[in-house]
């Protein structure tokens, strides 16, 4: 499903206006608020009863919100739930260029299957459910756009003509989820670092230049670590 259609929805910018900027401020930590509570709504809920079982109506009941506040921002619960991963997804395949990372990594996979191995239940109530399917592939798109730009920016990577890095990050987006799955099915025998290793070998190899010598992890927020 694509991801264009799963962020639709976002906090309206602070007018240019001056004089409206502090309650545009105020309005924007609310809506802010509003649907932060919701989404952890939903994702508590997910992990106590199968999606297609859950109504609107429980996750007001567990946030504590009005049905016409739920409306505001929101047609109904699957809106709400691709929304909130793609707030999720933006955040996670973006944060090496957001945060001014300096390794060479194209992604920042140890933190995002560390997190994934951390919501195991999270994630096996998405697998009964059948939502895992539709939520790795906005995955995959939002990471294919992050790792392209990686591409971009770093020194090491070889200028290519288009489209190659949109092809190139494609297939790394693709064989990032691949190598997650396998390593949920196959029970974590590798560490998260492990695989980052792994799977940058696999990058740099397909570029065809020597591995860059890794500089340390960056500890990423846990802001964009929702779900």
């Amino acid at each position: 499903m694509p991801a264009t259609k799963m962020a639709r929805k976002r906090t309206k910018r602070a007018p240019l206006s001056g004089n409206a900027g502090e309650s545009a401020g105020k309005t924007d930590r609310r809506v802010v608020r509003t649907r932060d509570v919701l989404g952890d709504a939903l994702m508590a809920l997910i992990r106590e009863m199968p999606f297609e079982s859950i109504t609107v109506q429980h996750v007001l009941d567990r946030a504590g919100v009005s049905r016409s506040t739920f409306y505001e921002h929101y047609e109904d619960k699957n809106d709400l739930f691709l929304s909130d991963a793609a707030e999720f997804f933006e955040a996670m395949s973006t944060a090496l260029s957001k945060h001014g990372d300096k390794s060479s990594r194209v992604a920042p996979v140890c933190e995002f299957f560390a997190h994934v191995a951390e919501q195991r239940q999270f994630h096996d109530a998405l697998v009964a459910s059948g939502k895992i399917q539709d939520l790795w592939e906005m995955g995959e798109e939002y990471f294919a756009r992050g790792i392209e730009q990686r591409l971009r920016e770093l020194p090491a990577v070889p200028a290519m003509t288009p489209p190659r890095p949109a092809a190139l990050a494609r297939a790394f987006a693709g064989a990032l989820f691949s190598l997650l799955s396998w390593w949920i099915q196959s029970g974590r025998e590798m560490s998260a670092a492990q695989m980052d290793e792994l799977f940058h070998r696999m990058v740099w190899s397909s570029i065809g230049v020597a591995p860059p010598k890794q500089a340390k992890q960056a500890k990423l927020s846990k802001r964009f670590v929702k779900i």
